[in-house]
């Protein structure tokens, strides 16, 4: 069984910073990627950004230049550093792995309950 969990969500002013963390834990082989999606008050969840096992990352145009993602592959965490937070960026923020366990050789999508970030002064 494996098991995602998000921490560091919060209610921050605009222009400030936050960081959010994600533990995976479980019987996990490899991880070929992690990343963060957040899912807007009545949007559909979107990509954030993310980090392959090689370190080549990706961002939405959102993100670009304010938010940062960086990964641990020995403890299997994954960061968000988020800066110049504004009031859109409110939002559920899930934690996501691409990963394979011991059990089963092939690559599975999983997902993390979410952390609740919100922006407002």
């Amino acid at each position: 069984q494996v098991q995602l969990v998000e921490s560091g969500g919060g209610l921050v002013q605009p222009g400030g910073s936050l960081r959010l963390s994600c533990a995976a834990s479980g019987s996990i082989n490899r991880i070929n990627a992690m990343g963060w999606y957040r899912q807007l008050p009545g949007e559909e969840r979107e990509l954030v950004a993310l980090i392959t096992s090689g370190g080549n990352t990706r961002y939405a145009d959102s993100a670009k230049g304010r938010f940062t993602i960086t990964s641990d592959d020995v403890q299997k965490m994954v960061f968000l550093r988020m800066n110049s937070l504004e009031p859109e960026d409110t939002a559920v923020y899930y934690c996501n792995a691409v990963l394979n366990t011991y059990a089963g050789g092939r690559y599975m999508i999983y997902w993390g309950q979410g952390t609740q970030v919100t922006v407002s002064s």
